[in-house]
């Protein structure tokens, strides 16, 4: 069974650093083969993978539009262009969403799309979806089911907040989600009691559990300036085994 794990957060709270840093887990425990999608507008989730991109759903979704090739229908027009845009690397690949839907109705496009993606999942054992500040994405694309939910804050009080609400809204927006967690993102080390009095409250209020917390990192900073994969970062490196101690939590319990 394909497990889903999505990512959610206000902008700017290293939901695509966390994304990076749990597909080299997965790599590294041979749970594999992955799907990554990056759903966020602002893509660039490869870049931290050291990836080109060549195409994306969006401008699938634009060519859908117009004429199809003589003799394919539009949903195997879609799904031939989506394997197309799959970027293929050892044990896992990446999809990236590209940029929103303009002026004009997709809904059509938006039906194969998730036609599509029903199809592509019984290829992964994972999909972690990279996610914009809104989780659309994950009904455009078929994914109502999300087995892990990973909400990832700044450590701020209005991130925390954020983080609180969307634990909140996941049910009237009709996803079913096994397992929620929070994870805070570039801590300061320590960890502030009034920032732990925030978090604590957060987690009591919603339907959410602590998974970790990731202090600032200096290794990460130097990783994206340099711009090398976040897969080539060493095992030792500090924020690779707390991000690793975080993901470990997460799946003794799925």
């Amino acid at each position: 069974m394909t497990k889903v794990i999505a990512m959610a957060g206000k902008g700017g709270t290293g939901k695509t650093t966390t994304s990076a840093l749990l597909i080299k887990y997965l790599l590294q425990c041979k749970m594999t083969p992955i799907l990554a999608v990056d759903a966020d507008a602002n893509a660039n989730l490869n870049e931290l993978l050291e990836l080109d991109v060549h195409m994306t759903l969006g401008e699938i979704r634009k060519e859908m539009k117009g004429d199809i090739p003589h003799g394919m229908s539009r949903d195997q027009y879609m799904e031939m262009k989506i394997h197309q845009a799959l970027i293929e690397e050892s044990g896992f690949d990446l999809l990236v969403m590209g940029q929103p839907d303009g002026p004009g109705c997709y809904c059509a496009a938006n039906q194969y799309l998730a036609m599509t993606m029903d199809k592509l999942a019984e290829n992964y054992r994972y999909i972690i979806v990279d996610n914009e500040a809104g989780m659309e994405h994950l009904s455009r694309m078929n994914l109502h089911a999300i087995d892990t939910l990973i909400i990832v804050s700044d450590p701020s009080a209005r991130g925390i907040l954020t983080a609180r609400r969307i634990a909140d809204i996941t049910g009237p927006l009709q996803l079913e989600i096994k397992r929620q967690y929070l994870v805070v993102n570039r801590a300061p080390d320590p960890v502030p009691p009034a920032l732990e009095e925030k978090i604590d409250q957060a987690v009591a209020e919603a339907d959410m559990e602590l998974a970790g917390i990731i202090p600032a990192s200096d290794e990460l900073v130097q990783q994206e300036l340099s711009g090398s994969s976040y897969l080539s970062l060493p095992d030792d490196a500090r924020v690779v085994q707390q991000a690793f101690a975080i993901f470990d939590k997460i799946f003794a319990q799925s």
